[in-house]
């Protein structure tokens, strides 16, 4: 499936700023599951000064500074992506949990892709008793990888409720967990956290989720959303599998990759500081549009 993306972010200010430098992580890249076929980021104002780097887990970074006084920062990305996510494997034929958690402590893999760097916590997934014990009821001695992480995405949409206005990107896992709402992040860091207190490598994926308007109604322009995931390492030959506690779906040609990371702040489409007094508002858009 091809899909024409575009990802539009304002920032409006109540008075000039005079100094702002951000960096973006709106460049998805290309992957076994998907080929970026175009992408562009623009900066209005322009910017005096534009980085670009690979970061530590792959992601494409563009650090850019903008000095002249603005009212108004608007970033706005666009991309054509290609996105052909292989079926996951029989959840009952992959391979027992406990041996893929060998294998990982086993790995030499230091690249992105490999497992070694999901094992541990961080400070926005820190090691957490009661999320560890809530996780192991889904991992009985022997059971499939697959079939275990499926049931642990699945009891966490069912056992925690969706509430955008419950939490806030700096809201602890532990306050997510305890309270049993939240969002994206929320439910995908608790899943993480979960499970690599089980010993499993688990990743933070962001990106965007085609969404279909109900039948007989147009899709709304900018009514899009970013979306949160979990990746989910089963071994050398499954590789990583995408997790969806949000929906309670494994992950597919309906999920866009942005970003992959240890937790969100891995991965945050856009942070960074400005010079200014006064408050701010935030206005993000996003279209995810299928091609016919």
């Amino acid at each position: 499936m091809i899909y024409g993306l575009r990802h539009r972010t304002t920032y409006s200010y109540q008075e000039q700023v005079s100094f702002a430098r951000c960096v973006l992580r709106l460049t998805p890249r290309s992957s076994p599951t998907q080929t970026v076929l175009e992408s562009r980021v623009a900066v209005t104002p322009q910017p005096s000064a534009v980085v670009e780097k690979t970061g530590p887990f792959g992601a494409q970074t563009i650090t850019v500074t903008v000095d002249k006084p603005h009212l108004a920062l608007v970033i706005e990305a666009s991309s054509r992506i290609d996105v052909h996510v292989p079926p996951a494997p029989p959840a009952d034929q992959s391979l027992p949990w406990e041996a893929v958690r060998a294998r990982a402590l086993e790995s030499h893999d230091l690249r992105p892709e490999g497992p070694a760097a999901h094992l541990y916590p961080t400070h926005r997934t820190p090691q957490t008793a009661e999320i560890t014990d809530y996780a192991r009821r889904s991992f009985p001695p022997g059971r499939p990888i697959v079939a275990a992480a499926a049931e642990l995405m699945t009891r966490i949409h069912a056992d925690f409720r969706y509430d955008p206005g419950a939490t806030e990107v700096s809201t602890p896992v532990a306050e997510a967990f305890a309270a049993r709402h939240g969002v994206c992040q929320d439910f995908s860091q608790i899943m993480i956290v979960g499970m690599r207190g089980l010993g499993l490598p688990t990743a933070y994926v962001s990106g965007y989720l085609r969404t279909i308007p109900p039948p007989g109604q147009p899709r709304l322009e900018g009514a899009d959303a970013t979306h949160a995931w979990v990746g989910v390492w089963c071994g050398d030959e499954a590789g990583w599998i995408g997790f969806d506690p949000t929906n309670a779906i494994l992950a597919g040609n309906d999920h866009i990759v942005l970003a992959i990371g240890r937790d969100y702040a891995d991965v945050a489409p856009i942070d960074g500081i400005i010079l200014a007094t006064g408050a701010q508002t935030l206005k993000v858009e996003v279209d995810v549009v299928p091609e016919a």
